[in-house]
């Protein structure tokens, strides 16, 4: 335990400062900067005794929260990379990317601010990157197996990464010309530079990892030649298929997919040229959907100096504080005011988009309406109709499933009433040999569960392949309890 008292003595929690906004807006680096290790020894040492850590609960990777934290408070900074790599093989995407589940749990949070387990997490990692104390972990043996692994998100490099230090051959293969997946093009490097994904590819790939760029499963090559050419295949594309939103005027141009957005703007950033860029330059902005990826379009959009933004939610405004149908320890639906919000721009709620409005085929602006609940639906109400002024629309509406592209004919692959690949309690689709892990099987999900569906999903696949395993895995694909191999 960190400090017996601390949280007694430390009351106030003191998250990472955020660089001023006048400042921040002008450029594309990350707007955390680095806790004062005085301030991060306090905050870490708030974790109490607690008996029994439900942070443990809350967090899919079941990470060692109290472990790390006291390492931290007694600055073992070494020791403490190790307990956290322990259970997450890359926390510099959970530390700046995770909505923190395990806050939400922890048992301080009953009557007092949770401890900021998140800032400790990501403080870990960034010190141990700084002192070089993250190296390459190449297996001591190889087998004969080989695994490809279709998608480089955080859920296929966990497979990948898991697979190769168990000796196993792995190849990563990503249609892009950049491995990442969303981590490369579709977070912006306000949220996480890309610097983050680098490094640890150069430790995987010193590891052992081999990585196949511009390959498109399902068109370059079939998904039969991959079960052909490797012992095992693990999908992991994620779910990539955007939510659309079939009303009038949904064909004008000023109408974008905001996934379509993002990703141009990333390789802007990346130092690409981008043929007729999606740009907010001087527009007027209208983003659909108020959750993560509608604030990384508003954050983009303050970036490139949009005349106004407005972001819609049919629903209603979370609250500040937690339902009574959301006790602790469960994740509650809360208002947030993510770095993006603080930036600028109107947030409304109960707006219902009715119309997409334009002249000689340009987008001019959106109908919206009141939205009332009827029979539990909700819909626009009746004379409450108003048009907004939009040069730009992005619907950042979600993800209804990966894309199929020849799963289904080439590897038999069925797909659930949500559209994801149906697997067993060991992560396997219908073929044998053939793996689904991450969104692709789970459906739109966090990036903390990616990961560990990746690192189970590894377990699963080890198994398969040698009988046993020594890989951890922390967690099922169903809620259902599975009897092991």
């Amino acid at each position: 335990m960190a400090d017996p008292r601390g949280f007694l003595k430390v009351r106030e929690r003191q998250t990472q400062p955020r660089r001023p906004v006048p400042v921040r807006i002008m450029d594309w680096k990350e707007v955390y900067e680095a806790q004062e290790k005085g301030v991060l020894k306090e905050q870490a040492g708030r974790c109490m005794d607690c008996g029994i850590p439900f942070c443990h609960q809350g967090c899919p990777l079941g990470n060692l929260i109290p472990e790390w934290n006291d390492l931290m408070y007694r600055h073992k900074g070494r020791e403490a990379i190790e307990r956290l790599h322990a259970t997450n093989n890359f926390p510099e995407f959970t530390g700046r990317l995770c909505p923190a589940p395990c806050e939400a749990s922890c048992v301080l949070g009953i009557n007092q601010p949770a401890v900021t387990i998140k800032q400790v997490e990501v403080s870990i990692i960034d010190q141990a990157f700084d002192e070089n104390w993250v190296t390459p972990h190449a297996p001591e043996r190889l087998t004969d197996k080989t695994i490809a692994v279709v998608g480089s998100g955080p859920a296929g490099l966990a497979v990948a990464q898991q697979l190769t230090r168990a000796g196993h051959t792995v190849a990563v293969y990503e249609r892009d010309d950049k491995i990442g997946g969303l981590l490369r093009y579709g977070i912006p490097d306000f949220k996480m530079e890309k610097l983050q994904v680098d490094r640890r590819l150069d430790q995987m790939r010193a590891e052992g990892t081999r990585f196949r760029t511009g390959v498109e499963v399902g068109r370059d090559i079939s998904w039969e030649q991959l079960r052909r050419r490797y012992d095992a295949v693990v999908v992991a594309t994620g779910s990539t298929v955007p939510r659309d939103l079939p009303i009038p005027g949904r064909e004008l141009d000023g109408v974008h997919f905001a996934m379509e957005y993002l990703v141009q703007a990333n390789r802007v950033v990346a130092g690409e040229q981008v043929k007729r860029q999606i740009n907010a330059e001087g527009k007027h902005v209208i983003i659909l959907g108020g959750g993560d990826t509608g604030a990384d379009c508003l954050g983009t959009a303050h970036r490139q100096q949009a005349a106004s933004v407005t972001t819609l939610a049919i629903g209603k405004q979370p609250p500040a504080e937690r339902a009574a149908h959301q006790p602790w320890p469960m994740y509650p639906t809360l208002f947030e005011t993510a770095s993006a919000h603080e930036e600028g721009g109107e947030r409304t709620y109960l707006a219902s988009t009715v119309e997409f409005v334009g002249e000689n085929g340009k987008l001019t602006g959106v109908k919206i309406a009141e939205t009332e609940f009827v029979d539990g639906r909700r819909v626009p109400k009746a004379g409450t109709e108003r048009v907004l002024p939009a040069d730009l629309v992005f619907l950042a509406l979600g993800f209804t499933g990966p894309e199929p592209a020849g799963l289904a004919e080439q590897v038999q692959a069925e797909f659930d009433e949500r559209t994801n690949v149906v697997r067993d309690g060991y992560y396997m689709t219908k073929t044998p040999g053939v793996f689904a892990a991450g969104d692709a099987g789970r459906g739109q999900s966090l990036i903390v569960w990616a990961i560990a569906e990746g690192r189970a999903c590894a377990a699963a696949v080890d198994q398969w392949l040698m009988g046993s395993t020594r890989l951890p895995a922390p967690v099922a694909p169903s809620d259902r309890a599975i009897t092991p191999l």
